[in-house]
C-alpha cells in the first residue's frame, strides 16, 4: 500500500511515466476497470489520478446518458452515445483549475468503444467530469462535428473489463439525458 501511494505520488508529479495505470470504477450497478494511457495523454491522466488519489470520486455520480433514442438528443444533428460521470455535485466547488485540452490530433488516441475522455464546455475547460464511449464515436475526435469548435475531447484510456456495466448504466432509467436516479460511484481506486 505504501509503495502504491509513493508510485501514485511520483506519477502525479510527472517523475514516473507508468504507461497504463489501471483503475477500478465501483458503482451501484457493478464495477469496471479502465487502463489509463499516461504515455499519450499525460496531463489528462495526471489530472484524473489527482481526483482518484484525493478520493473525490467517492460518492460521485454517473448523471448523464446519451443514447440514440429519438427524445434523447433532439437538438443535435450529430448523434453520439456516452455516459457521463464525475464528483458528487455537492463537492464540485473543490475542483482544481481546468486543464489544457490534449487533442486526439496530438495524442493519437481515438474515441472508440469503451474510451474514457474528459467532459468539457470549451477547449481547456475540463476539470473532473469524464465520459465513456458506448460504441465508436469519431465525431468526438479532433475535427469531429459534435462541437462547433472542432477541437474534440481528451481521450485518455479505455475500459478493459466490465464494458457490460457501462452499457447497463447507459440503459438505466432517464429523463432525457438525465439519469433518474443517477448511478452512484462508490469509489474509483488505483489497482496494483
Amino acid at each position: 500500500m505504501i509503495l502504491r501511494s509513493i508510485a501514485l505520488s511520483l506519477l502525479l508529479l510527472g517523475t514516473v511515466a507508468a504507461a497504463e495505470p489501471t483503475v477500478r470504477v465501483q458503482t451501484s450497478l457493478g464495477a469496471f476497470d479502465v487502463a489509463l494511457d499516461a504515455a499519450h495523454a499525460p496531463q489528462t491522466v495526471a489530472n484524473f489520478l489527482h481526483y482518484v488519489a484525493a478520493g473525490r470520486y467517492a460518492d460521485g455520480l454517473f448523471h448523464r446518458t446519451v443514447t440514440l433514442q429519438p427524445d434523447n438528443q433532439p437538438g443535435n444533428a450529430i448523434k453520439i452515445e456516452v455516459i457521463q460521470g464525475g464528483v458528487n455535485p455537492a463537492k464540485a466547488s473543490g475542483d482544481r483549475a481546468p486543464i489544457p485540452l490534449e487533442r486526439t490530433r496530438d495524442t493519437g488516441l481515438k474515441h472508440r468503444d469503451g474510451t474514457i475522455s474528459m467532459a468539457r464546455d470549451g477547449p481547456d475547460t475540463a476539470t473532473s467530469d469524464f465520459f465513456i464511449c458506448v460504441g465508436d464515436q469519431p465525431e468526438l475526435d479532433f475535427g469531429g462535428r459534435r462541437n462547433a469548435d472542432g477541437q474534440g475531447f481528451a481521450a485518455f484510456g479505455r475500459v478493459i473489463r466490465g464494458l457490460d456495466i457501462v452499457c447497463r448504466i447507459q440503459r438505466a432509467p432517464a429523463d432525457g439525458q438525465k439519469l433518474t436516479p443517477p448511478v452512484r460511484i462508490d469509489s474509483i481506486s488505483l489497482l496494483p
